[in-house]
This record gives structure tokens, sequence and C-alpha cells, in this order.
């Protein structure tokens, strides 16, 4: 049975169950209703940016209630097993913005709503570690996880409130965390606390999943550089080190957003990483010139046995002011992330085709 059907007649028969625990929030589904394609493989469907509109500082919403978003991408993401992407901003309908009035200042407020867009299209899981959570300050992060929670949509990624989530797929627990760079996410910089909460994940799971939101933003960073990161005065992270640390930590699937372009992917030690999947549904307030219009949906299969890397394929997807998502018959991003990580990541253990599939070497 399709997961989303699935979580459908559970939501109306009043069954899901989910509960806030020690700062942990955990999804039991019966594991015979997971849409596995085989017994042996878990297929995990990932996506960058997300903020579907906002009504800050005016009113910047698409058309239909955003119903028309994502019609090119649910496919893939409902098929998937699970489905995973990061909320770029709050979703809440009033507050006062935390931001200041400076050109590098934006301020993200997408109507609450909204919110059912993201179940409808398949999202599982939201990180909420980024730089736009807490726009709205407490009354929007509050609102965001209540939103999400209505919706079943596990979410993370805020320090003290909730580090970590767990979902049940094909009888395997799930461990998913996210971290950020903002003094009020959890942040990847700490490699402390990074280890602390990937450690009790691999200790309680079967398979661990890490999103990360780091880099320099703009069309001049798709290369992934050696060591730290900084962008408009913030320590905006130094991403190899960090996604070979959750691996070496026992981590099975890491990916990253934020710098609003993508970048390389690699396979190390077996393990996949991206290590930024760029703007995905972002029609408003956010560039989509040139190579920021690039929204992949990256779709991997892992051994849910051993969590180890067997398959996957770039899905090329483009955005255009207003609209979300479409499918882009000119692949360019499959170009773009095949060029990038054959020049960032030689050494990776995987390869990207001109098709977009990505094969072990």
């Amino acid at each position: 049975m399709n997961k989303r059907i699935t979580s459908l007649c559970i939501a109306v028969l009043a069954c899901f169950q989910c509960a806030v625990t020690g700062y942990s929030v955990t999804l039991n589904l019966n594991s015979q209703t997971s849409n596995l394609n085989s017994q042996d493989t878990l297929t995990i469907a990932m996506v960058g940016d997300v903020m579907m509109g906002t009504t800050y500082p005016s009113q910047m919403i698409p058309d239909n209630e955003g119903k028309d978003l994502f019609k090119d991408a649910g496919a893939i993401l409902r098929g998937a097993d699970l489905a995973l992407g990061n909320l770029e901003g709050t979703l809440c309908d009033g507050g006062r913005s935390t931001k200041g009035s400076g050109p590098n200042s934006y301020s993200f407020r997408t109507p609450t709503s909204f919110a059912p867009r993201l179940k409808e299209v398949g999202f599982d899981y939201m990180s909420m570690a980024n730089n736009h959570a807490n726009d709205f300050g407490q009354e929007g992060i509050e609102s965001t996880e209540r939103c999400l929670k209505e919706q079943g949509i596990l979410f993370s990624g805020i320090e003290g409130r909730v580090e970590s989530a767990v979902i049940e797929r094909g009888g395997k627990k799930i461990g998913l965390c996210a971290f950020g760079h903002n003094s009020y996410t959890l942040k990847h910089t700490d490699l402390t606390v990074v280890g602390r909460i990937v450690d009790k994940l691999v200790k309680e799971c079967d398979l661990v999943v890490v999103s990360f939101h780091g880099g320099a933003e703009g069309r001049t960073q798709s290369h992934l550089p050696q060591g730290s990161e900084t962008f408009l005065g913030e320590n905006r992270g130094s991403l190899r080190q960090l996604a070979h640390f959750c691996i070496d930590h026992g981590a099975d699937v890491v990916y990253g957003h934020g710098p609003h372009v993508v970048r390389a992917m690699e396979v190390y030690k077996g393990r996949f990483i991206a290590y930024s999947l760029g703007n995905f549904c972002t029609p408003y307030n956010v560039s989509l010139t040139g190579i920021s219009g690039y929204a992949p949906i990256v779709e991997i299969k892992i051994d849910k046995q051993t969590g180890a890397f067997l398959a996957g394929q770039i899905h090329p997807f483009i955005q255009t002011r207003g609209i979300g998502p479409r499918n882009d018959a000119t692949k360019a991003v499959i170009k773009q992330m095949k060029e990038l990580s054959e020049a960032d990541v030689p050494q990776s253990q995987a390869a990207i085709g001109s098709d977009g599939k990505i094969v072990l070497k």
C-alpha cells in the first residue's frame, strides 16, 4: 500500500500517535504497511529549501492556495519510503519579524493554511535547523511545530525543543536529526553536540539520517571548499568535516542545504552525502536566476539492513518566480551536480551519469 494512503487511513481512523518525550518525536507505523520496493532496500527522496510563499513584508503567495506548487514532483516524493526536506521559514499567521531591515535581511512567513501542501506531496520530515526558523520568534517556532504535528510530519533542529525524530519503515527504526549554524539551532559547528545526538540515534535506531544547513550562499558558492566557510560574518561550518564526522559516528545518510545552489554529492565509506540540494520550492523572495533555479529531487536506495548506498537518481526540476518546481527537459541540474562532484570529491565511491543515475564505481 502506498505510504501516503496508509498515513491518511491512519489519520482518519484516529490511530495516529505522535508524542514528544525528552526532546524526541517518535512516529510509529505498522511496518507491513510501508511501501518498500523490495524487502532489502529503503528508498529515500531528499530536497533542499522549501518556502511556499510569504505574507511578509507583503503578500507573495502562489495561486490556488499553493495546490499547484508540487504538481510535477508529487509522484516521486509520495513514492519514496521516506521523503525529507528543509522548511526554510515559518508556518504562521502573525507575529513580529526578528530580522533587521538591511539588504541581506529576509523574513519568511508562510500562512498556516499552506501546511497541508507538505503532507499532500508526501513529506515525512522537515528540518527546522536553519536561519529562517526564528524569523517570527517563539510564536513562529511554536506555530510551525504545531502545523507540522497536525499534518503528521516529523521535525527537529531547534535547541531546547525537539532534538531528533524516529520513524519506522519496513520494520526498521530510522533516526532523523538536523543541525544549523544559528544560535537557536542545534549547531553543526559544535561537534560535541552533533556527536551526542548522532551517537544516541545510532544506539537506539537501525538507520540514521542527518540533515545540515550550512555553507556560504549565492551563485558563486557552488564549489565545496576545504575547511570552514564564512558568510555575512558567520561561521557556516566545515561541511566536509561535518559530513564525514557524522558517518564516522554511524550515520547512514547525510544531506545538506543552505547555499541556495546545489553542490557535490559523495559516497564515503559506503554512505551517501549530498553537500547541498539548493532551492526546491521557493517561488518568492529567493533568487531563482540561473543555477539558483535548479531544484533537484535526489532519490537513493540504501540497504535497509546495513545502511549502505546502493544506487540513486537525480530528478531534474527547475523554478521560475511564482511557480513551484517543474520538470526540466534540459536536465541542467544533472550536468551541474555531475561536474561539481567530479571536481570537488573525485575520491567519491560513486559516479553520476549524464542521465542522473548515481552508481557505485
